[in-house]
């Protein structure tokens, strides 16, 4: 079927007049770890991460172009974090200009803001970053690559929604944190974004009288931006979207619970989980010495344990259970308080068990940490160290348990990892973690973890003590449910599943297939 033109202002995009076999979807992130090396020539090189939504968006890429979906990705030119130069880029430009390189996925956002930074977001420069990033993006990549759908990514790309809209281009936004940012319509425009074609998509914080009462007095809200003039909007838990539309957490600003309301009650609105890297795979995982599998965690598991104790500075005790704390140490979301309430008490009543807590991890709390270790003499029973990668996974694939008691969580990824390796959560029954953490049975043949109901240190106490029971088992029912616990896990937590979901998602808003058609080139 035919398709006419759609002229925006400086804007044309083009439709081919003969309907093209699968869409062409273009995936708009901030931050990204990897993506796949068929996608340009630059590919592997590309890694600017603040957190899990780096994960998330390299994975599904990856899924998706693997699966044969025809997917272009923007993000910023970070040129100091993907280590290319002027004449490097310059060069590949020339040569794809000449024809001499295949059709490139990946789009770089030219501005000199994203040039020279070593982290994605500054908070001095986070909304100036985020509107030169938008402005590339709807001006310059989305008339190059003449999308069929977009799918953008948490409130740094909310404006593109709006000017999708204009377009006729349906639009995917996916909600990763409840965070947003408020900027004048006029700093929009001056950053060289014509807003005033799109201003009706905008989400104001007060209903305007006109475009230039809007433009100089009511700040916009990106991130209900994004949802209010999106076609579909996802977050990344099923619970977490319902949490947020039932008015659960105080925390979430009344605009962003209302936008997301009217999603759902119109039917456009979706919890899709993700899931972790494949990279977390003890059987593979290149940051650990000691791989091992299903059919043998327990001796794979015992020489982590022995690394892992030395590494951190743990009494090394093979016998010993250990609490493995991987998530930042931030007591807004994730829980430290309700450790450090319990956590003298805790290795005082288990001492003949010899129980030890690695915390591997950053943030601010990790100061309170220390001064209990410090006033209890707790040294080689509590160890807190900053977070590395490498260490991160010797705690999940050294340790028994895993701690996990946010008060919160849209999502969550450690909670899907530490199963894989063996190493059951122990978590608060919220948000992505009801979605992914079943209490254990008794007879240990449904359920992955400890959950527990009521945010309090004395619920997390419950949970750690279901756990250290547990630990007690006979070593070869014990073993017997963990094996169970790493098969399940392998198999549930996949991007390949969260792949296909977002791909069903895709081909539902347009109507035509995404991956590739037998028969079809």
């Amino acid at each position: 079927m035919s398709k006419s033109p759609k002229d925006s202002g400086n804007l044309l995009i083009e439709k081919d007049t003969v309907r093209a076999p699968r869409a062409r979807i273009l995936v708009v992130t901030p931050e990204i770890t990897y993506l796949p090396a068929g996608m340009g020539n630059l590919a592997q090189r590309l890694s600017a991460k603040a957190g899990g939504m780096a994960d998330v968006s390299a994975s599904l890429v990856n899924a998706l172009y693997q699966q044969g979906a025809d997917v272009h990705v923007a993000l910023p030119n970070y040129r100091k974090m993907f280590h290319t130069d002027v004449k490097e880029l310059f060069n590949r430009n020339m040569a794809r200009v000449s024809g001499s390189l295949p059709e490139q996925r990946i789009h770089l956002a030219e501005d000199r803001i994203f040039y020279h930074r070593s982290k994605v977001y500054d908070g001095a420069e986070n909304i100036s970053t985020a509107l030169a990033f938008q402005r590339e993006v709807i001006n310059h990549i989305i008339p190059m690559v003449q999308p069929d759908l977009i799918h953008c990514n948490d409130w740094m790309t909310g404006l593109i929604p709006a000017a999708a809209k204009r377009l006729g281009i349906p639009c995917l936004f996916t909600v990763h944190n409840i965070h947003s940012e408020k900027v004048s319509m006029a700093a929009i425009e001056d950053k060289g974004i014509d807003a005033a074609d799109f201003w009706q998509n905008i989400y104001f914080c007060d209903r305007p009288e006109s475009y230039e009462h809007a433009r100089e007095h009511i700040p916009v809200d990106l991130l209900t931006t994004g949802i209010f003039s999106s076609d579909h909007v996802n977050s990344v838990s099923p619970t977490f979207l319902y949490e947020v539309v039932e008015g659960r957490h105080s925390f979430v600003p009344d605009s962003i619970r209302n936008e997301l309301a009217n999603k759902l009650y119109a039917g456009c609105a979706t919890g899709i989980l993700n899931a972790p890297d494949e990279s977390f795979d003890p059987k593979t995982d290149l940051h650990l010495e000691h791989h091992y599998g299903i059919d043998d965690f327990t001796q794979g598991k015992a020489a982590n344990k022995f690394e892992l104790q030395q590494a951190v500075g743990l009494d090394l005790d093979p016998n010993a259970p250990i609490l493995f704390w991987p998530s930042r140490l931030d007591p807004m979301q994730k829980g430290c308080q309700l450790l450090a309430d319990i956590m003298y008490q805790l290795v005082s009543d288990y001492s003949h068990m010899g129980l030890q807590i690695a915390i591997v991890a950053s943030g601010s709390f990790a100061k309170h940490f220390n001064d209990i270790v410090e006033m209890h003499d707790l040294q080689g029973k509590v160890a807190v160290v900053e977070f590395t990668e490498k260490l991160s996974r010797l705690g999940y694939a050294g340790s028994d348990f895993m701690l996990m008691p946010s008060r919160f969580e849209p999502c969550g990824l450690p909670q899907m990892v530490s199963p894989k390796y063996g190493t059951l959560p122990i978590v608060h029954d919220t948000g992505g973690i009801h979605d992914t953490v079943d209490h254990l049975h008794y007879d240990g043949r449904l359920g992955n973890g400890f959950r527990f109901q009521h945010y309090s240190a004395e619920g997390l106490r419950w949970a750690i003590d279901e756990a250290l029971n547990f630990y007690q088992w006979q070593p070869e029912a014990k073993a017997e449910t963990i094996r169970r616990i790493m098969r399940e896990s392998r198999d549930r937590f996949s991007h390949e599943t969260t792949a296909a979901t977002y791909i069903n998602l895709y081909e539902n808003m347009l109507g035509r297939p995404v991956v590739k058609v037998r028969g079809m080139d």
